[in-house]
């Protein structure tokens, strides 16, 4: 058979060839370098940690911590959502809020039990992991009964990082070695590990909402708690963390109380990580 002359090609009009996906825009490159530098302080907490400055540690992980916090609302801000963002995000807050705190954890005190407490770090660094593959694997899904009713479903990452310092911000304000007992520590850790992936019922951003004659209240709070954390800022840490703490059965018995009087109640839905529905593009 003779090949196709040009006009028969010319005719047959141009080959549909697959479109290849477009780079990311330029909006899109706000939020993702949020999420590269929460990822670069999580990693930077590592080699904090290795040098023995374990301060200046805890504190590259906060920062990663807020830094979370920033992408998804500058992605929502931007309208520059998308799945590679959240995938992006899950990635990042994985190692920034798993893989650093138990490596952190282990150099501090863990080390001296050198099998049950790298076991400890592991599952620390795995749950953490196993939270985040969860909430990917529910991206799309509507039947969500806690995120309906404007919870969380166990202790979102960033917050089990923090959690997970306690025994170490404990260790610092004081300078008591009770503290920094490994196999105390290590049962903390996998305790707040389990919280993690547990299908408990957190309180969200959308159950946070004072009374109106509280909100005055509120705002002062804030700015005095800003203040100790400049001042006191461990001991400040340390209070928070055991106030959070405290709000965990606060959260049960307010979940249960909006699932029996009825959906008239819920909020509006609150995803667990992302702070966007599809994180930041």
């Amino acid at each position: 058979m003779a090949e196709p002359s040009d006009a028969t090609v010319v005719a047959a009009g141009p080959s549909r060839s697959p479109r290849i996906p477009k780079g990311l825009t330029l909006r899109a490159l706000v939020p993702n370098a949020i999420t590269a530098a929460a990822l670069c302080s999580g990693l930077t907490g590592i080699r904090f940690a290795i040098a023995g400055d374990f301060e200046k540690a805890v504190q590259a992980v906060i920062l990663a911590g807020v830094l979370d916090g920033i992408d998804g609302r500058a992605a929502r801000l931007l309208k520059a959502q998308s799945r590679f963002g959240a995938e992006l995000d899950s990635l990042a807050d994985a190692i920034s809020f798993g893989v650093a705190p138990a490596l952190i954890v282990y150099l501090w005190t863990l080390h001296a039990l050198p099998s049950l407490g790298w076991i400890a770090a592991l599952a620390f660094a795995i749950c953490c992991v196993l939270r985040l593959a969860r909430f990917n694997a529910r991206l799309d899904l509507d039947d969500q009964p806690h995120k309906q009713a404007g919870f969380l479903t166990g202790v979102p990452a960033p917050l089990g990082a923090i959690l997970g310092f306690l025994p170490l911000a404990l260790w610092i304000a004081t300078t008591r070695p009770e503290f920094a007992n490994p196999v105390g520590v290590a049962i903390w850790m996998v305790l707040i590990a389990f919280l993690m992936i547990s299908n408990l019922p957190t309180l969200g951003w959308s159950r946070m909402r004072p009374a109106p004659h509280l909100r005055l209240f509120v705002i002062a709070l804030v700015g005095l708690a800003m203040a100790a954390l400049l001042t006191e800022p461990w001991l400040t840490l340390v209070v928070l963390t055991v106030g959070y703490l405290a709000l965990l059965p606060y959260g049960l018995l307010v979940y249960r109380r909006v699932r029996q009087q009825g959906p008239e109640l819920e909020a509006e839905p609150e995803l667990d990580e992302p702070d966007a529905p599809l994180g930041p593009s």
